[in-house]
Order: C-alpha cells, then structure tokens, then sequence
C-alpha cells in the first residue's frame, strides 16, 4: 500500500483575465485616495509651486507605473489547481507564495463576491485548513469557475475519510 505523495508545485490554472482589471480598479482607488492629501495641500499652501509640481509628478509616475505594471505581473504569477489530493496556489507579485493544502484537511470552502468582484463577473474561493498559516485563498476567478471549484471540492471533501485535523 502506497500513500498519495503531495509535493508542493506551480499550479496548473490562471485566474480569470478580468482580475487584471479587478485588480487595476481597487488600486485606482487607492491612488485616488492619495491624491485627495495633495489637492487639500495645493490649495492650503501659500508657498511656491515647484513642491507641489515635484510632488505630482512623482505622484503620477508612481501611479502610472503601478497601475500599469502590477495587474500584469500579478495575473502571471496566480495560478490555482484543484486535484484528488489537494489544492494549489500560487500568489503575489513582489514576493510569491505557494500554498498546498491536501483534501484530507480541508474543513470548510467558501466562495466570496463582493461588489466590486460582482461587477467584474468575478469570485473568490477561500479554502480553510487546520493549518496555522491561515486558509488558502483564490482571488479573482471567473464567477462560473469559482463555483464549479467549490462544488467540487465539497464533493471531494465530503468522499475523503478522516477529520480534516
């Protein structure tokens, strides 16, 4: 008798293309946010304009190169699989981190739409483990996908003996 080996690996799946956009939208929104500071300066401030004109440009290249930047290389490196005997991931874009969680200790799986994910047709799946590292989560997959993932995965938790402990 010979015990499944699980190794840790890349993931096969990529999440859907729409989160490059999900992703450029929530930090549009952070970048906004920030600029809100430099208008409320620039009219406060009875001093000259070079600061304030170093300041935004720094600003706009800033925001350019990562709204430009960070969607593509995050969309490259998440990746996602679900097998028999586990679920893989793969996240980040500065650092990466791949997570494996065997199905044998799988406690519960969710499936998320916030309202933003919603209006990109996307979902997230959280897979919770007894693992000490926290769940395994997938962002930014196409919504059908996302619940296929999690029907499948209560199909194959609920077929695997043991207390996911």
């Amino acid at each position: 008798m010979t015990a499944d080996v699980v190794r840790l690996r890349p993931p096969m799946h990529r999440v859907s293309p729409r989160a490059r956009w999900y992703w450029t939208a929530k930090a549009a929104v952070l970048w906004i946010v920030l600029l809100v500071p430099q208008v409320i300066w620039w009219f406060a401030d009875d001093g000259g304009d070079l600061p304030h004109v170093v300041v935004g440009v720094a600003w706009l290249v800033l925001a350019a190169v990562h709204l430009a930047v960070m969607p593509q290389w995050r969309y490259r490196v998440h990746r996602w699989e679900a097998t028999d005997t586990a679920v893989y991931t793969q996240t980040g874009w500065l650092s990466r981190q791949r997570r494996i969680a065997p199905i044998s200790r799988v406690q519960t799986v969710d499936s998320e739409r916030g309202p933003i994910e919603q209006l990109f047709r996307l979902a997230n799946v959280t897979v919770t483990t007894a693992s000490a590292a926290g769940p395994i989560k997938i962002d930014g997959l196409a919504a059908k996908d996302a619940d296929q993932l999690v029907a499948d995965l209560t199909t194959r938790v609920g077929h695997t003996i043991g207390d996911a402990t």
